[in-house]
């Protein structure tokens, strides 16, 4: 049985690829424009074509938050300084802060460059529906970030895990694990035997979970082309560059992190983690990919454990490069469709606002919809505008996912040079 666990991984990416291409395939042939089937039926067999996907996406998240509770305490317990702690918390939030900007920086720059929105004559009727619900939508300005900083705290942590709530579990594991650090070992290893034990457990679940990966790729993919549809991804072909390519931008970043302050090869970099880079983008969820992230990290990029188990769970909710740039981009696009001005101090707010929008993000699909829409209120543009976009938004959704992981990965790889003489990150 473990032969075949160690099979099937090593044949992980290969099998990933297959379902991408059968996926894309199939949904193409499925899909409406196409007339094989009438579109009823087409809808009936991509939902059926899912179920494995939604079943995977399902398990991750039920496990996901146990996951990432236990990984943070952990490694932040079993460092057992606090200094150490306070060290690499710093250093990973400069560094996840300074790329942040960055691709916002390179969204705003292309949307203004390109002008993607000047080649869309959107219908009236689409523009009118309403996609995002008010309450939803939360303007995010000077006056309201005072409140934000305070809510930061998860005042019922309960509810929080209910919610799904990343940043809460993130926060709150956090306080624990520096708590855990600041006694005794003796009084702290019970808790420390059940924060172990979760751990242990969540990672089973997950390694079952792994075993629908292929299916779950081939299904999901197959109904996005069907639901799409290929007359919009044309009709919209300019946006989808415009985005696509601020993505690859932002990729060439890490590769030249990875060259010149890491000191590895960016081929090398790319084969080591391109099951985890196919995984996400197969799923549009970093949640789903932090297992496999985590993993990587460890065993192909040879990251110490204790960066690890700091650094991806808190990347998967707060380093989210990808959907910054996306929300830049696409901010930009829909300004130039509704003919709205954007000042010097309006990309400054878009800026700001992308940044403090991003953090604490939950890892699945579709979240970056209601986050773009927080930045789009800040601005005066629109939301109803989201109803353009949404029809691209699933294929968008799987590159931004590619880059937020592949984000964590090359900053598990900065922090592990940043810190290699210190011995207290190797267990």
């Amino acid at each position: 049985m473990v032969k075949k666990i160690r099979m099937m991984k090593k044949k992980l990416w290969l099998t990933i690829l297959l379902a991408i291409v059968f996926g894309l395939l199939i949904g193409v042939l499925l899909s409406p424009g196409v007339g094989i089937i009438s579109p009823y039926w087409s809808d009936v067999i991509s939902s059926w074509l899912a179920i494995p996907g939604y079943l995977f996406l399902a398990i991750i998240q039920m496990i996901v938050i146990p996951l990432i509770f236990a990984s943070i305490i952990k490694g932040i317990a079993d460092s057992g300084s606090l200094e150490q702690i306070k060290l690499l918390g710093s250093r990973i939030l400069i560094y996840f802060l300074f790329t942040t900007t960055m691709a916002i920086i390179i969204g705003l720059s292309l949307g203004l460059l390109i002008k993607p929105g000047y080649y869309v004559e959107p219908k009236e009727e689409l523009l009118a529906e309403t996609v995002i619900e008010e309450d939803k939508i939360i303007e995010i300005n000077v006056e309201t970030f005072p409140d934000m900083i305070v809510n930061i705290i998860p005042v019922n942590i309960f509810q929080s895990l209910v919610e799904r709530d990343m940043l809460a579990t993130v926060i709150f594991s956090i306080i624990v694990g520096l708590a855990l650090a600041s006694m005794t070992a003796r009084r702290a290893k019970p808790f420390l035997n059940v924060v172990n034990t979760v751990q242990e457990f969540s990672l089973v679940i997950v390694r079952w979970a792994m075993f629908l990966v292929p299916l779950a790729v081939f299904g999901l993919l197959a109904e996005a082309v069907v639901k799409m549809g290929l007359d919009v991804i044309f009709g919209m072909s300019i946006y989808v560059a415009t985005v696509i390519l601020g993505l690859l931008l932002m990729l060439g970043v890490y590769l030249m992190i990875i060259a010149f302050f890491v000191k590895m090869s960016p081929i090398t970099f790319l084969q080591n983690i391109k099951e985890a880079q196919l995984l996400a983008f197969s799923t549009s969820s970093s949640a789903a990919v932090m297992p496999l992230s985590m993993e990587t990290a460890e065993e192909k990029l040879n990251v110490k454990p204790g960066i690890v188990q700091i650094l991806i769970p808190l990347g998967t909710t707060i380093n989210m490069d990808g959907t910054a740039l996306y929300q830049a981009i696409a901010t930009v696009f829909l300004a130039q469709v509704f003919g709205v001005e954007l000042s010097i101090f309006a990309l400054l707010l878009i800026l700001i606002t992308t940044i403090g929008a991003s953090i604490g993000s939950p890892g699945t699909p579709g979240v970056g919809i209601v986050i773009l829409a927080m930045v789009l209120a800040g601005v005066g543009i629109p939301a109803a505008g989201i109803a353009l976009i949404l029809a691209v938004d699933r294929i968008l959704d799987m590159c931004r996912t590619t880059i937020n992981v592949s984000g964590d990965l090359t900053a598990s790889l900065v922090m592990n040079r940043l810190l290699k003489h210190k011995t207290i990150f190797d267990h």
